[in-house]
């Protein structure tokens, strides 16, 4: 009993950079008391004291904002950080060295008996908000993004993302240098040069690049069929593209306001 408590405090020091000693984390964090008591609960659900396991539970979620169903089975050195709005299923089973931040839900999604929520492998992190629902299974080294909505099983060391959730696989090294090459051209280099990533932006300028790659690549092979015929290139003069910037919102409404106020500024003037 003492080695797990041990080893739950040791668990937020190792994943809570706000921790500062044993005497602070033991009396004002929430999380490692609701992991206390559900193990108390828990020892009482297996016993078949269901109800006292069940009210053991509810005082716990009265104290501390996270429902944890004295069914549930949680492993070693598990944490839940800040903690409110948690809530964990009867059949849900929670491996090693797993994160839960506030706001996640691992429920169900039928009213049969049975198994009817999540498994989490060892190492996994659910990020703030985010549900978990179904018997799925999430694997080892898992990680899902804030708000995430998860109803299909996660490979181990795979990231989720999305409403509804979406895996976001790393893609095969490619080379990108054509990419480069053609964003300093076009005076663009906020996506140009950007790693493969989950960036829906970024990944439509990469394909839009590497089409304006191909079709460059034809016009050149045109160009020399053209001239090789006796056709002359005419000198074209083309203005020079500066650098593109992507300006944030509050810096684009402050001057749009600034011009706003401009230009009462002036009607106020030729009313005088």
């Amino acid at each position: 009993m003492f080695e797990r408590l041990r080893e739950d405090i040791q668990s937020v020091f190792d994943r809570d950079p706000a921790a500062r000693n044993t005497f602070e984390v033991l009396t004002t964090y929430p999380g490692l008391h609701a992991v206390i008591v559900h193990r108390m609960a828990h020892g009482l659900w297996k016993r078949n004291f269901k109800w006292l396991g069940r009210a053991v539970s509810n005082t716990a979620r009265w104290l501390t904002g996270i429902e944890i169903h004295p069914g549930a089975t949680i492993g070693r050195r598990f944490f839940i950080d800040h903690g409110m709005g948690v809530v964990i299923g009867e059949t849900a089973v929670i491996g090693n060295d797993c994160t839960l931040y506030h706001g996640v839900t691992l429920g169900g999604t039928s009213w049969e008996k049975g198994k009817r929520h999540p498994t989490l492998g060892n190492d996994v992190v659910v990020g703030a908000g985010a549900k978990v629902l179904g018997p799925i299974e999430i694997g080892d080294g898992a990680r899902i993004g804030s708000n995430a909505v998860v109803v299909k099983p996660v490979p181990a060391n795979g990231t989720v993302v999305g409403i509804p959730g979406r895996l976001v696989e790393r893609r095969t090294k490619r080379d990108t240098a054509h990419r480069e090459k053609l964003a300093r051209k076009m005076g663009f280099d906020a996506y140009g040069a950007t790693e493969d990533a989950p960036d829906p932006v970024a990944n439509a300028i990469n394909c839009m690049l590497d089409h304006v790659h191909v079709l460059e690549s034809k016009m050149s092979r045109m160009c020399e069929v053209l001239k090789s015929m006796g056709y002359t290139e005419e000198d074209v003069d083309l203005p020079e593209l500066a650098s593109c910037e992507i300006v944030s919102t509050a810096d684009e409404l402050s001057r749009l306001s600034g011009g706003d106020d401009d230009t009462v500024k002036s009607d106020e003037s030729a009313d005088q």
